[in-house]
């Protein structure tokens, strides 16, 4: 016994855990395609090509199905590689107006929600384009062995970019040349070049040569693209371009005048046209080009450089000159001091040398001239006094003045001035002082200056004090590690031995040097001191907010744990509920978390929970928001046939969703549900849905959204009430179509839900179907005719029939019509070969007085009546049987099933499982085998349950 009690709970807890999957599931993908495309392949091995001309529209749509309903994400690769681009797209469909041909490559659509792993579907975009050709001309020249003559052979080429290959063609005047066709010319392809070019070959030129050449490009009108072509005339005085600068090389101009270059033609057949380039990859914002003449107005600095004309008319190779334009400039003016160098002495001694160097940038270097002033006046060369220009090639710009055996006569102030020949430029004048305070530098970091401890966002300085004279500019760099400085480069300058650095953060912590430059100072080894930050910043903590959700009754833990910190030596944490304090401590023992318990969940618990963590730098926060609310109601998106329409102008729609998580809070009493129209402001209509029993995860509920007009799109509201109140909300969109289904291989009703799969009852006939089932149908009258159960043997299931009691009467008909069913074309540009797709369905046809059921194709647009497809008269016996029929429909089609009452009451006819395939229909089964082939419900529950019955019967 406690062995069956045991099987029976195993069983119990299966049951369980497979109606708790309920109708979630993983997501699946699908990219069909609108817009304009040339072609489609569909059935590639590795991949689908769509192929679309450029300038044309692509649209791609991610069809998915899952539930939750998944996120969707399209991505491309750039063209040939498979590296993803930045830029996403999260929307179903992937629009791009007037496509580019660099935009084509391969595109993902990707659908994840959460469930399994994502499902990832992918087209290649083939961007089709034809530019205009060129053909360009080149002559050769040759002697030929033995021979007085010159033999002159004249190249034509011929270029085109496009997708797919080019093929070219070559005309003179009229006559079509290929090769072969004339002894003079020879026609080819050069191998390098992979189909690229055509190269016509015009040997030893004739007189009949001279003639107007076209080149026809070709892409075989592949998505409608025309072939181009362009005509080269090709004379006796065919010549490549020559071309002449009017103007010096180089010119040498002050910053502000204004640049004319001017290039001419002085040869070229056709005529050449002429462009200008800069070494400075494009010309100056402000130049003006007019015809060969560039003008530069008021130049600068910047603007100097190469500059170079071309010309080019396709025939022989460009010509091109070019001139360099220097703009005069002096820049940096700057020096240094160096101590004897035979001396272990980094001091300016009497009777010793001394070396004052003067450095500038000078534009042109050779037009720099240097002087040198003794407390203002001339200074000559003499043998004390040695004035030097050091080498351009070693240090450019460079002049020096050395003092041999310095004398107290000596001490003032030396004045270097640099300036260029010819004026025009300011001078630069730098002042050295040499006299008995001239000494080195000397770094040092006041006491108390580091460590510097400082708080994360504050300003700080961090100071090195320099002394000597003259006073050198201080660097600023990183000591600890190679680490960019605040201003993002590896050095800073400083004239007061101050770094100010604004807004510090933590990661600035660490070692920082200070160095004297070797310029506007002494040229000696470099004097240097390191400084040391700390910064300290508040606990960054986990989590920063979170939402909590949770039953009236039920334990709560929230738990703060710390990240980072510094100083993390004391933390002190608080606990609150709003402004109350609920528990304060510190933290021992190296841990790293706190954690807070409400044990019973109560109407007064609820509300913001706050921890603050504190150190001396300041505060880290964990906020919990412990609520009652129930989560928001998910939207299920892949309800079959979801909308209906059973009168004029009005419309219903199935409205299915599962509740997220709805164990998690108390029990859903009810949802509020609203709705008003789309593009007005309209005040919602609301409305309860009660719920009697708990919601299980994944249980589906379903609401008929009844009285929608057409064709209007209607937002809908869903919000589960609670005893703790209203919960989230969720909102979608329902948008009216046609009722026109477009997957064509999904379609299959069988008649369970009340809108019958957009089935409609035709007006004009003299009964209607009616929808039933065996558990509800009255057979009294009729006791002898109609079937016991659903197509698949179960009471509980639905079909549709014809009552044929009284009052109906022998030759009446019931005619039940299906949606709108859209063809969807191979051929974007029409329907050359008919699609085929096999209309299937179920039906039982009992009793003596069975009149005739019949199937018809009805296609829109078509004046012709409805083609029949299919018929059958009489009783068939007590069995479900299977018709399938192939139809070819050319337009949106319905399908039209007529039931025709016979000669008495037991003439019921039933219908069940109608289903439409895409594809001719397949044979199957003899008619004896069609009775019932639905498969059980759940073999594998009911496998489990007869071994453990065999292994009960073992044991007894």
């Amino acid at each position: 016994m406690d062995l069956i009690i045991y099987v029976l709970g195993c069983l119990t807890l299966f049951l369980e855990g497979t109606r708790c999957q309920g109708v979630y599931a993983p997501p699946t993908v699908r990219i069909v395609h609108s817009g304009h495309a040339c072609n489609v392949e569909e059935e590639r091995h590795t991949e689908r090509v769509y192929t679309i001309r450029e300038g044309e529209t692509l649209e791609l749509t991610c069809l998915v199905t899952g539930h939750p309903r998944p996120q969707i994400r399209w991505t491309k690769t750039a063209g040939r590689s498979d590296r993803f681009q930045d830029s996403s797209v999260f929307n179903e469909t992937l629009k791009i107006s007037k496509i580019l041909r660099t935009q084509g490559g391969r595109y993902y659509c990707k659908a994840d929600n959460g469930l399994g792993s994502p499902a990832i579907k992918s087209i290649r975009v083939d961007v089709y384009y034809l530019d205009d050709p060129v053909v360009t001309v080149h002559q050769s020249i040759g002697e030929a062995k033995e021979q007085f003559y010159y033999e002159r052979t004249v190249f034509l080429r011929c270029v085109a970019n496009s997708n797919p290959p080019v093929r070219y063609s070559w005309h003179r005047g009229r006559d079509v040349l290929s090769q072969g066709s004339d002894k003079g010319v020879e026609i080819y392809e050069p191998f390098f070049t992979q189909g690229e070019t055509k190269i016509l070959k015009l040997k030893n030129l004739r007189p009949q040569d001279y003639a107007n050449y076209s080149c026809i490009a070709s892409v075989r009108n592949v998505c409608g693209i025309p072939d181009r072509s362009v005509i080269f005339k090709l004379t006796n005085r065919t010549a490549s371009p020559s071309i002449k600068l009017l103007v010096e090389d180089p010119i040498v101009v002050n910053p502000g005048q204004t640049v004319s270059l001017v290039c001419i033609t002085t040869g070229g057949e056709p005529a050449p046209s002429l462009n200008w380039s800069s070494s400075n990859d494009t010309l100056p914002e402000k130049s003006v080009v007019k015809g060969g003449t560039l003008t530069l107005p008021a130049i600068s600095s910047d603007e100097s450089g190469l500059y170079s004309c071309v010309a080019s008319n396709n025939v022989g190779n460009p010509a091109k000159k070019s001139t360099t334009i220097v703009v005069r400039a002096l820049k940096k003016g700057r020096f240094w001091i160096t101590p004897d160098p035979y001396h272990n002495d980094d001091n300016i001694q009497i009777g010793r040398e001394v070396k004052i160097s003067c450095q500038v940038e000078a534009t042109p270097p050779e037009e720099l001239m240097f002087s040198w002033l003794k407390n203002g006046r001339a200074l000559r060369s003499s043998e004390r006094m040695v004035i030097t220009q050091t080498d351009p090639d070693i240090s450019p710009g460079t002049t020096n003045l050395d003092i041999i055996d310095l004398k107290f006569t000596d001490f003032g102030t030396y004045t270097c001035v640099a300036a260029l020949k010819g004026g025009g430029i300011p001078e630069i004048s730098i002042d050295v002082n040499i006299s008995s305070t001239t000494v080195p530098p000397n770094l040092t970091v006041p006491r108390g200056k580091s460590p510097l401890v400082a708080r994360e966002g504050e300003t700080v300085e961090l100071e090195c004090l320099v002394s000597g004279k003259p006073k050198p500019i201080i660097l600023w760099s990183r000591a600890d590690k190679e680490a960019a400085m605040p201003d993002g480069g590896m050095q800073m300058e400083s004239y007061d031995g101050v770094l100010r650095v604004l807004n510090v953060s933590r990661e600035m912590t660490g070692s920082y040097r200070c160095q004297t430059s070797q310029y506007n100072g002494f040229n000696v080894k470099p004097r240097e001191a390191v400084v040391e930050l700390i910064v300290q910043y508040p606990p960054t903590v986990e989590p920063v907010s979170t939402e909590m959700r949770q039953a009236i009754g039920r334990p709560v833990a929230m738990t703060c744990r710390v990240l980072r910190a510094h100083p993390s030596r004391v933390l002190r944490y608080k606990w609150r509920l709003g402004s109350r304090l609920l528990h304060a401590g510190h933290f021992v023992d190296q841990r790293d978390e706190t954690e807070y318990t409400i044990r019973n969940l109560t109407q007064d618990s609820l509300g913001e929970y706050t921890c603050d963590v504190i150190n001396e730098a300041g505060t880290g926060r964990c906020t919990f928001l412990v609520t009652g609310k129930a989560y928001p109601p998910e939207f299920y998106y892949d309800t079959y046939s979801p909308l209906w329409q059973n009168q004029p102008r009005i419309y219903g729609f199935k409205l299915q969703w599962t509740q997220m998580n709805p164990n998690a809070v108390d029990r859903i009493l009810a949802y509020r549900l609203g709705r008003r129209q789309l593009g007005f402001q309209q005040q919602w209509w609301l409305n309860e849905i009660p719920m009697k029993d708990p919601i299980d995860k994944g249980e589906l509920i379903t609401h008929n959204l009844t009285e929608l007009i057409q064709p209007e799109s209607y937002e809908v509201s869903l919000t589960p009430i609670t005893r703790f109140g209203e919960g989230d909300a969720a909102i979608r969109i329902i948008i009216y179509s046609a009722p026109i289904n477009p997957h064509l291989r999904e379609f299959h009703c069988s008649f369970e839900e009340e809108p019958i799969c957009m089935f409609t009852q035709e007006k004009n006939d003299d009964f209607d179907w009616t929808r039933h089932s065996a558990a509800t149908r009255d057979t009294k009258y009729t006791p002898n005719t109609g079937p016991s159960g659903d197509r698949s043997g179960s009471k509980q299931g639905f079909y549709m029939y014809i009552e044929t009691s009284r009052p109906r009467k022998e030759g009446d008909q019931a005619r039940l019509v299906s949606p709108f069913f859209n063809v969807a074309p191979k051929n974007p540009y029409g329907i050359t070969n008919p699609p085929a797709y096999c209309f299937g369905f179920f039906y039982h046809m009992y009793g003596k007085h069975i009149g005739t059921l019949n199937a018809f194709l009805k296609q829109k647009g078509q004046l012709a009546s409805e083609a029949p497809v299919w018929s059958l008269t009489g009783n068939q016996g007590d069995h479900w049987r299977q018709a399938k029929v192939s139809i070819h429909p050319t337009a949106p089609f319905q399908v039209v099933l007529e039931g025709v009452r016979g000669p008495g009451i037991e003439g019921d006819i039933a219908m069940d499982d109608v289903t439409l395939e895409e594809g001719e229909c397949r044979p199957g089964p003899g008619p004896g085998d069609l009775r019932n082939k639905a498969p059980p419900t759940c073999p594998h529950i009911w496998l489990c349950v007869s071994l453990a019955m065999t292994f009960l019967g073992g044991r007894r």
